[in-house]
């Protein structure tokens, strides 16, 4: 068991909550009960994820995609139903967006990289609001393009779309999860010759296609998760606490 406020100290603190600017109000955004046992983690804060945390015995919620995001919102209709789930829970929740995709330990790009058997380069790519974003690996031998494909859809179970304008054998991989796609222009300028993110964009194919840059889509969902799960093996180890990780895919 740990007390709220030093669970919420330490995760400020671990994931440079306050460092790192963001249209996310990151951190813990509706306070719950006290003493926590259980840590629920979840792609998305919803109905869904709220109902079966708290039904799982969990005393807190730890999503990446928050409730507030920079503006209020009035407490009426879905997000006041929300809300009143959440209380009536003794439901605490905490958001991490930026943070936890860039974490250099357990954010959804050097997640993704590992995967590919890769560790993180020093250069870095995808400037956003001061922050860079991408992480890149480089592989030891040239890899096949379509066996890198394939190591990623056993590994996330999804299906991925590939635009193979790039060379088939890659040696450079870029990465930066979920909705990113107006990222892969930087990413082939600092020497990616494969890029990897979640959402495809219509506006970002013909620049692609020009570059002559393999981008692979692995869909927003899939692509963060992986930092919410280790994020609760760290917390798992560290505080001893029981976690669980709520899998509610939503097909993008």
């Amino acid at each position: 068991m740990v007390k709220r406020d030093e669970l919420v100290e330490y995760l400020d603190t671990f994931l440079r909550i306050a460092e790192i600017e963001d249209v996310s109000n990151n951190g813990l955004q509706v306070e719950g009960g006290e003493e926590i046992e259980k840590v629920a983690f979840a792609v998305d804060a919803c109905h869904e994820a709220f109902r079966r945390a708290g039904e799982a015995g969990a005393r807190m919620i730890i999503s990446h995609h928050g409730l507030f995001w920079g503006k209020p919102l009035m407490l009426k209709g879905t997000h006041r139903e929300r809300i009143a789930l959440l209380l009536d829970s003794s439901l605490s929740l905490y958001a991490a967006h930026l943070p936890l995709d860039i974490h250099p330990r357990v954010g959804n790009n050097v997640q993704l990289l590992r995967l590919l058997g890769l560790s993180p380069e020093e250069r870095r790519f995808g400037e956003y609001h001061g922050s860079l974003l991408g992480f890149m690996g480089r592989f030891g031998k040239p890899m096949d393009r379509d066996e890198l494909v394939e190591i990623l859809e056993r590994a996330l179970g999804v299906s991925m779309t590939v635009l193979p304008f790039g060379p088939r054998e890659v040696t450079t991989v870029g990465i930066i999860s979920g909705g990113a796609a107006d990222m892969a222009v930087q990413a082939g300028e600092a020497g990616a010759d494969l890029y990897l993110t979640g959402e495809p964009s219509h506006s970002a194919y013909h620049q692609i296609a020009e570059r002559g840059l393999n981008v692979v889509y692995g869909g927003h969902y899939a692509t963060e998760t992986l930092g919410l799960k280790a994020l609760a093996a760290h917390l798992s180890e560290r505080f001893k606490l029981e976690t669980e990780f709520l899998d509610i895919p939503t097909g993008f």
